[in-house]
């Protein structure tokens, strides 16, 4: 019996557990996600220190004319002390000497030979970066399950931090099997097709930042397809596409089941993409697709991107849908959830004009897909809908819907 998508979904969370860590230099750390919190050792800026070029002033000093007494540059170690009656020459990054009370712009003073007057105003702690203003020592900066991206290597440099512990790259080995099928670098027979599956799988998964393994070509003997399967028990998850409908005359449903596959699902009630299975054998993952390509690619984006989220060890592992409007009326048949595929411009939604479950051209023009609900029927022009990206990811901490009704 089939699933509805929120138990399918369920299922796969469940199944899909981090792997494991490594330790790794942070310049090799981007999006990659952490298995370990991060707490800072320093303050930051760990000393006052000035936010300009200018003069070290005292505020009661402010409209009167003073000597500068000496200049002070970003690094200098001595300690300085403000002498009464007299400036300091301050640079950006400077640490702020012993008196000081404001930063004076350079800008904002005149200057005639050693003698600096000051403006009439001034602030107490302006242009004063001050100690522990921007991170505190003790502070937590990072939370374990986070994806890393530059600013955040930004962060662990300011801290002096080398190496970082992150969960290991999801590993997903594919294969193909189906004599009708060819690989874009084979030479077709008659009645053969291009297998597009295997190479979407593998590009949209080392674009969500997994190591891939591509098997081969098992050819359609229960024997072939069992021994591409034990090839590929190494990685994490296993994708393969076709032959689990009922009525399939291939041998992959049976030679998952021989090996002691454990299902999870069998069946997910949404069009298109019924048959997708999902399961497991021992510790490895196994997501079997539709044999069509853009049901393939649509049930991809839900349920594969799902596992390796999960299996990444993100802590934002739930997809998430944009909330827009349809940009112009859209009719279709009621009475099983739907994946529509089509294009967002930042402020509307336009489905696909023209696609179906075997073709491959729709999904190629498209940047998103919406999940409509059994129920409806149709939209108008501007109605309110959910999209899910496929040319980014999209995702939450928390598990939110992502039908449009």
């Amino acid at each position: 019996m089939a699933i509805n998508v929120e138990e399918a979904l369920k299922a796969i969370y469940t199944f899909a557990t981090p792997t494991q860590s490594e330790i790794v230099p942070i310049e090799n750390a981007i999006h990659r996600v952490l298995c370990e919190s991060v707490t800072a050792t320093h303050s930051l800026p760990s000393f006052d220190n000035s936010a300009m070029d200018g003069y070290a002033v005292r505020v009661q000093d402010a409209g009167k004319t003073l000597k500068q007494s000496c200049v002070i540059f970003a690094g200098d170690g001595a300690e300085i002390r403000m002498i009464e009656d007299q400036c300091i020459r301050i640079m950006t990054g400077a640490k702020i000497p012993q008196g000081c009370e404001a930063i004076v712009p350079i800008e904002e003073v005149s200057v005639n030979g050693d003698s600096v007057t000051l403006p009439t105003s001034i602030r107490a702690s302006a242009h004063i970066r001050l100690k522990g203003e921007d991170i505190q020592s003790g502070m937590e900066l990072l939370k374990v399950g986070a994806m890393l991206h530059a600013h955040h290597i930004s962060l662990l440099a300011s801290q002096g931090i080398t190496h970082i512990k992150v969960y290991r790259r999801p590993r997903v080995a594919l294969f193909s099997s189906g004599n009708e099928l060819k690989m874009h670098y084979e030479e077709l027979g008659s009645n053969q097709l291009y297998n597009t599956n295997t190479p979407t799988f593998a590009a949209r998964a080392k674009e969500l930042g997994c190591e891939v393994i591509f098997t081969g070509t098992a050819v359609d003997t229960l024997g072939s397809i069992q021994e591409y399967i034990r090839s590929a028990l190494s990685a994490d998850l296993i994708i393969t596409s076709g032959g689990v409908s009922v009525g399939d005359a291939d041998f992959t449903k049976e030679a998952f089941s021989s090996l002691g596959f454990e299902a999870a699902f069998e069946s997910v009630d949404i069009k298109p993409g019924k048959p997708t299975t999902f399961g497991r054998i021992g510790e490895t993952l196994i997501l079997n697709l539709p044999g069509n390509p853009l049901a393939a690619a649509l049930c991809f984006e839900l349920f594969g991107q799902s596992a390796i989220l999960s299996l990444s060890g993100r802590s934002d592992k739930y997809l998430s849908a944009i909330t827009t409007q349809i940009s112009e009326p859209f009719k279709m048949k009621k009475g099983r959830r739907s994946l529509i595929p089509g294009w967002f411009d930042g402020a509307s939604f336009t489905p696909s004009e023209k696609f179906g479950p075997g073709m491959v051209l729709p999904l190629s023009r498209a940047n998103a897909y919406m999940m409509v609900d059994a129920s409806v029927e149709g939209f108008e022009k501007g109605s309110s809908v959910k999209i899910i990206p496929t040319r980014w990811c999209m995702s939450s901490v928390d598990q939110n819907s992502l039908i449009t009704y």
